[in-house]
């Protein structure tokens, strides 16, 4: 009897059990859940315990099969939450707070081959991510703890409603992007570098905000030639006088958005073509580089590589930064894009850290020959810690990149963080620049 009286004495009573909180599972909310690659996403997670430290982590799969991962380290708040919008990342592959960071930065896991770039050629999917809350903190590349919550995250090239048409218009190649509606929307054309072949995911973030974008290639793509000996600005003519007279297609003049050797054809379409009123230049460089450029009877040879001038890492890396050469030299003026004729506008964007060639300079040496002529018809942004390859805003950063032509890892430059804002506060800076020009 007496141990049964001790039992009851030591059980806590029954109010007591009921009143007691059950531990509540931990959710994790992605949201929109599914949106624009360009457009913020909310990440909250509850349920935890106070202080809790977990590590989140993104995973994702590239065109090719290759795990792209990132890691970093939180703590929950008294409340047993966490909301990236507001609070630090302690460690991992970022910290401080970021609400896009997990999707910027990233990277091939341990076990694929380095310096593959997480970036779809095509917009045909969206890219799935996949966000997880683990237990405790793991470091980059270690095993994680177990998980707690996780949720998939939808990042879309191109909006439900936009139209992508396959172009084949006289010897013009591409694709075509319209946003939905009767329109007619501002038309540009939208050019990337030496890698080659045909790059939508860009123009199909611009038809997603408003814009008839053109996706053009130049070599590399369909019949066009394979590699990049020399080209013809009647190609990129043809494309300008197409999209000027779409029907969907606001006009009177279009515009035109590159990057590394398209930045560098922007300037010459905008100077010798017409149709041309709007260039964006990202990365580019003041002179024709590379193949020399035909119009009509006109040439504009090539500055070239000096390939002794390229050093090589113990790790690999191919730095080329000193190897193109100088434009400034009195040898090489007849390289010089005559970019004071253009009566249209010019938007600079440059990464201070880009280290695949000289940009920052090209850009103050392009500013220097305008101001020369008596022109202001130009704005400059450019970015300390950004490096090479400014895409719209959390496209994962990558400091060095295997080279599609090459074969071989160069260095691009940049901090990631520092990339990171840069191609977020550009994206919109550019497409203002576009609107007020293209009306």
């Amino acid at each position: 009897m007496w141990r049964a009286l001790a039992a009851a004495a030591a059980a806590p009573p029954r109010a007591l059990l009921r009143a007691r909180p059950s531990r509540r599972a931990a959710s994790l909310a992605v949201s929109p859940a599914a949106g624009p690659a360009d457009e913020r996403v909310e990440t909250r997670v509850a349920g935890l315990s106070p202080g809790q430290p977990v590590t989140l982590r993104a995973l994702a799969a590239g065109d090719r099969g290759c795990l792209f991962q990132s890691c970093a380290h939180y703590r929950a708040d008294s409340r047993g939450e966490l909301h990236l919008g507001t609070d630090a990342s302690h460690g991992g592959d970022y910290t401080g707070v970021e609400p896009m960071g997990l999707f910027w930065s990233l990277a091939p896991a341990a076990m694929e081959r380095p310096y593959q770039r997480l970036v779809p050629r095509s917009t045909d999917a969206p890219m799935k991510v996949e966000v997880l809350v683990h237990q405790g903190h793991s470091p980059p590349g270690a095993m994680p703890g177990p998980v707690v919550a996780k949720t998939e995250v939808e990042r879309w090239f191109m909006a439900p409603g936009v139209r992508r048409i396959r172009l084949k218009e006289g010897v013009v190649r591409g694709s075509l992007f319209l946003p939905p509606g009767d329109g007619p929307f501002p038309g540009v054309i939208d050019m990337y570098g030496d890698e080659g072949g045909l790059i939508e995911l860009r123009s199909g973030l611009l038809a997603t905000r408003g814009f008839a974008a053109l996706s053009l290639p130049y070599f590399d793509f369909e019949d066009l030639p394979k590699v990049m000996k020399e080209l013809k600005l009647e190609y990129f003519e043809e494309a300008a006088r197409f999209l000027q007279r779409h029907p969907k297609v606001k006009g009177p003049g279009v515009g035109v958005i590159g990057t590394g050797k398209g930045a560098e054809l922007a300037l010459s379409m905008i100077t010798f073509l017409p149709e041309v009123v709007a260039a964006v230049s990202i990365s580019g460089c003041s002179s024709n580089t590379v193949a020399d450029l035909h119009y009509g009877e006109m040439t504009l040879p090539g500055l070239r590589f000096d390939m002794n001038k390229v050093s090589v890492s113990d790790t690999g890396v191919f730095d080329i930064f000193e190897a193109l050469e100088d434009p400034m030299s009195p040898a090489n003026s007849p390289c010089m894009i005559p970019i004071e004729k253009a009566e249209g506008h010019f938007l600079l964007v440059v990464g201070e850290d880009d280290r695949m060639w000289k940009s920052s300079l090209y850009a103050e040496l392009a500013i220097r020959r305008l101001r020369q002529h008596g022109k202001e018809n130009f704005e400059l942004l450019s970015y300390p810690g950004a490096g090479h390859r400014i895409d719209p805003p959390s496209t994962p950063f990558c400091h060095v990149a295997m080279d599609r032509v090459l074969g071989v890892p160069v260095l691009g430059g940049g901090e990631s963080k520092a990339h990171a804002h840069a191609q977020e506060d550009s994206w919109g800076k550019i497409q203002e620049f576009l609107r007020l020009h293209l009306g």
